[in-house]
């Protein structure tokens, strides 16, 4: 058994309560914390803003990369490289322009499936469902697959390597908080299904240990006419994420949690009122998360944080340095110019060091780490 070391302690000027209501003479508080936003922490307030440095050296800095420059086309997904990888996770953007031929099964683990652009048809095991810009989708491991375009696709995709996605505690706000699970969509063994049955030979590519295997079948093994259980591809669309909000104090992040696996987390940063409080925080604070590497993928809206980040961007925040708003984005937040945000976003948090692959190395805005410095 292990217990951490606990001793609350205050030492000279501070707030009584964590962001909020800042000493006049430091306005910046930072966050370090442990596990996450669930473990110990202490909020240091400074005289000036945690991430003013005036260079950056070494493999550590952040990192911006611009998908939208990615060019891969394949219908088989994993020919798309993982843009950044460890050995419990694997994130890539794959692009699809036409009807799958070949049914996919992933052996390795869970996929979880954002549609950042396009529309599809998906006909697997369990049956058939539509898919729209903005859903996210869980397809359990081993689950045989295909996708039919209705309009061109862009979509994220987050395999939760030898593991499961499954749904986080919601604690004292009850599980119906943030979306109900009724709220959830399973595939249907519905017309649609039934008519795309036959003895047309079929194969189904298998990644098991990252190696390729395919399987070929004289006729379409999606024919089952009924199933039944608690196991099951699930849909749910950002839209139908009704966020925790409180207008006196700034949430952390992880209660915006909307997956989970044994080391990662995956949240949703969805449209909400700005906190109206007068001495709450407006933007995120500034934080060492010192036990996660922190992505965000950018969906749509005004992203409020950050300068120069566009839809289709990613954003790489490795653990052991200070992070949190933009110069621009703290002094609005200040001035508390906006009163609602309009963005949205996935987030995934890794217990694990994620490693950046050559091929979005490419992609790198390799001025981001400069974008923190005030502008004279």
């Amino acid at each position: 058994m292990r217990k951490w070391i606990s001793f609350p302690h205050k030492e000279g000027q501070i707030s009584r309560q964590a962001h909020a209501d800042l000493p006049e003479q430091a306005i910046y508080e930072r966050e370090a914390g442990r596990s996450g936003f669930f473990g110990p922490a202490a909020h240091f307030h400074h005289q000036h803003p945690p991430t003013g440095w005036s260079e950056w050296q070494g493999p550590l800095r952040p990192r911006a990369i611009d998908l939208n420059l990615q060019n891969e086309r394949s219908d088989l997904p994993w020919l798309t490289p993982a843009f950044l990888h460890n050995h419990h996770c694997q994130m890539r953007l794959w692009q699809l322009d036409q009807h799958m031929t070949e049914l996919m099964r992933n052996a390795d683990g869970d996929e979880l499936l954002f549609i950042h652009e396009g529309r599809a048809e998906l006909y697997c095991d369990y049956g058939h469902l539509t898919l729209e810009t903005g859903d996210y989708l869980v397809i359990p491991r081993s689950t045989m697959w295909r996708l039919e375009v209705i309009e061109p696709l862009k979509i994220l995709m987050v395999e939760a390597t030898n593991d499961s996605f499954q749904l986080p505690d919601k604690g004292i706000v009850g599980p119906h908080a943030i979306f109900d699970p009724a709220m959830l969509d399973v595939p249907k063994i519905d017309d649609e299904f039934l008519a795309q049955q036959g003895e047309t030979p079929w194969g189904v590519n298998i990644k098991r240990l990252g190696q390729m295997s395919k399987v070929s079948y004289p006729f379409n093994p999606l024919d089952a006419i009924g199933w039944h259980g608690d196991l099951a591809p699930v849909r749910i669309n950002w839209r139908d994420i009704r966020p925790l909000m409180s207008h006196r104090y700034h949430l952390p992040p992880s209660a915006h949690t909307t997956f989970v696996a044994s080391r990662f987390v995956v949240c949703t940063f969805v449209p909400r009122p700005i906190e109206s409080d007068p001495g709450a925080l407006k933007v995120p604070f500034y934080h060492n998360n010192d036990d996660f590497d922190e992505v965000l993928f950018y969906h749509a809206g005004d992203f409020f944080s950050r300068d120069n980040i566009e839809a289709g961007m990613v954003t790489f925040h490795p653990c052991g340095f200070t992070h949190g708003p933009h110069p621009k984005a703290f002094e609005a937040g200040l001035a508390h110019k906006k009163k609602f945000t309009d963005e949205v976003a996935v987030m995934v948090d890794t217990r694990d060091p994620l490693e950046l692959s050559e091929q979005a190395s490419a992609l790198e805005n390799l001025d981001y780490a400069n974008s923190w410095q005030v502008k004279a």
